[in-house]
């Protein structure tokens, strides 16, 4: 059957699909030239990073007093947020896949600090835990001073890196089978212990995942922690902080410190997309 244009010719069928196909493949080009352009401009930072740094005084570099103590700092506030994001964390994501008024507004509460300007995550600790603050005050009664301490440090990381742990949680914990946490309940289980052998197991590796990507967030952290917590040598300068202040007289030292810590973090996102790919 012919089918009549619309001046009484035929169909412009066949002509139109040499068009589609140019169309398509101009379109996927279009496609891969963009990425291409995009993954240059993400890579180009590291390549130039890498073309800089100092290879014949890397391990001279490495020994300074000062990248010794924001390394070793940078590595036990690191883990201790991890700490406190796994014990606060997991609850609360397996809070959030029960069905309550208000969950919504609690889930994009507990993501907000992910979008939150550094500073200004920076400010409301300070204003919560500084002397005048919201819990400072009560804290200086007993002795405790929260700002510009290494407490204060672990607090900035924890506060900026955990909705990411929190929100990989959630997911595991929501694709949860409900048939067996139903059965656990019949047979008298409690909740929790329902929860911690039939929930938790199984997602073990997206938790690994979620907890790989807030540490790498954490060790990462510089403008909640500069405001929260101050640049003191061994106190509370992490790796950012070093880099930062290594930039200001001495670039290679500044190279250095930024490798490592790129390369750390590059690492905590292999092992998280490694344990993604378990859970799946």
């Amino acid at each position: 059957m012919k089918i009549e244009g619309l001046h009484g010719g035929r169909a412009a069928g066949p002509a139109v699909q040499p068009r589609a196909v140019a169309r398509d493949t101009a379109m996927g080009a279009a496609a891969i030239i963009l990425a291409a352009l995009f993954g240059a401009f993400t890579g180009l930072p590291l390549a130039a990073l890498l073309l800089r740094l100092p290879v014949a005084s890397l391990a001279d570099m490495m020994h300074q007093p000062i990248v010794i103590q924001a390394l070793r700092l940078s590595f036990e506030t690191t883990c201790a947020a991890a700490v406190l994001t796994v014990l606060g964390g997991t609850p609360l994501a397996a809070l959030l896949t029960r069905e309550f008024r208000g969950r919504d507004a609690l889930a994009s509460l507990v993501t907000l600090p992910l979008v939150l300007p550094p500073v200004v995550a920076g400010l409301g600790l300070l204003l919560a835990f500084g002397r005048a603050g919201l819990l400072g005050h009560v804290l200086s009664i007993f002795g405790i001073q929260v700002p510009f301490s290494t407490a204060a440090v672990v607090l900035a990381q924890t506060f900026v890196a955990a909705p990411l742990y929190i929100n990989a949680a959630r997911s595991a914990f929501a694709r949860a089978d409900r048939e067996l946490l139903d059965a656990a309940a019949s047979l008298r289980a409690s909740p929790v212990y329902a929860f911690t052998r039939v929930a938790i197991p199984p997602a073990l590796p997206a938790l690994g995942a979620g907890l790989s990507m807030s540490a790498a967030r954490g060790l990462g952290e510089f403008g909640a922690t500069i405001t929260f917590a101050g640049n003191l040598p061994g106190v509370t300068q992490t790796m950012p902080l070093a880099a930062y202040v290594a930039a200001q007289s001495d670039m290679d030292a500044a190279v250095a410190i930024s490798v490592v810590l790129a390369c750390a973090s590059y690492g905590a996102l292999l092992a998280a997309g490694a344990l993604a790919r378990v859970g799946r």
